[in-house]
């Protein structure tokens, strides 16, 4: 297909442009060339303000938009506030995919997150394992709201010929990551925890579960890279994964972690913490057959992560 589907002087709406894979997605048009991307940030729109969304694309009509907002957390924020995940999340999908859609927005990308799939799907994980089998319970109200997203995208393109698609990252890290222990995911927690282990002289440094687990990390500019060569070039949806292709022990991660930081203690394993899926990898065939691979290996992408860490901790 035409790799110059989008006119560099369209207009581009990345909603979610504050947050790590937003903020990733409007770098990478940037990059390309693209000159009217809007980025609007909370306090000039609120997306969960369903007459603000409406009037905003109404006024501004883009013609693609990527919807990278979302309300998201760690195993432990999405445990506890359940109800926020499920609620601000459908907010504002359903704001997004249906005010695109009411201002004529005819091509859209959604972005999901791997724990839409079965807690027990087939390894590596396949687009048409999705509803095939219970989700995990920690996270399903977020996942939830996701396959509702992924489901109105089908639904408009089914009732109204758009062409909404949906990608499925799988774990992401990068710069603007949210390295708060409370509600962290687990590399940029391993990072912090060993940064200030590292400050406090530790010879110990503690990681939850046992370490084998095997996880799977993208960082987030090659996730950018993938949602602007698919909006780019189009594919048949309704979704698609979005991976590195290979995945990683926990252990073997803190120990890289703890490698680029500098921290020379050694790792303690507690066992009373949950491991969680024993792996979870995606199949990202699809992608990777249409002539797209990541660029970014894992320790260079923690070290580039690293150095987003420290900026932040200066200020």
């Amino acid at each position: 297909m035409d790799t110059s589907m989008i006119p560099h002087d369209a207009t581009i709406l990345v909603a979610g442009a504050r947050g790590m894979v937003g903020s990733a997605i409007v770098r990478r048009l940037q990059a390309g060339g693209y000159t009217h991307v809007l980025a609007p940030v909370r306090a000039e729109l609120d997306l969960q303000d369903q007459a603000a969304v409406h009037a905003y694309l109404a006024d501004r009509r883009p013609d693609y938009v990527f919807i990278a907002a979302a309300k998201v957390g760690g195993i432990q924020a999405n445990n506890i506030y359940r109800a926020e995940f499920l609620y601000q999340n459908l907010s504002i999908q359903n704001n997004l995919i249906h005010g695109a859609h009411l201002a004529g927005v005819q091509r859209l990308m959604f972005l999901g997150s791997s724990c839409i799939y079965p807690k027990l799907a087939p390894q590596p994980i396949k687009e048409d394992h999705l509803l095939t089998g219970l989700l995990e319970p920690t996270n399903e109200p977020y996942a939830i709201a996701k396959i509702a997203g992924i489901k109105m995208c089908e639904a408009y393109n089914a009732q109204y010929g758009r062409q909404y698609t949906s990608a499925m990252p799988t774990n992401l890290y990068g710069p603007n990551d949210n390295y708060d222990l409370a509600n962290s995911h687990v590399l940029p927690a391993l990072i912090r925890k060993a940064h200030e282990a590292k400050l406090r002289g530790d010879v110990e440094y503690m990681v939850w579960g046992t370490g084998t687990p095997l996880r799977e990390f993208l960082y987030v500019d090659d996730l950018a890279d993938a949602c602007v060569f698919l909006m780019e070039r189009g594919f048949d949806g309704p979704l698609i994964n979005v991976g590195a292709g290979t995945d990683v022990s926990i252990a073997t991660l803190a120990e890289t972690v703890m490698r680029v930081v500098g921290f020379g203690g050694r790792i303690v394993y507690d066992r009373s913490k949950p491991d969680g899926t024993p792996r979870k990898l995606m199949d990202s065939g699809r992608l990777n057959a249409m002539g797209w691979q990541p660029r970014v290996g894992l320790e260079e992408g923690i070290a580039r992560s690293y150095e987003d860490f420290l900026a932040k901790t200066r200020h």
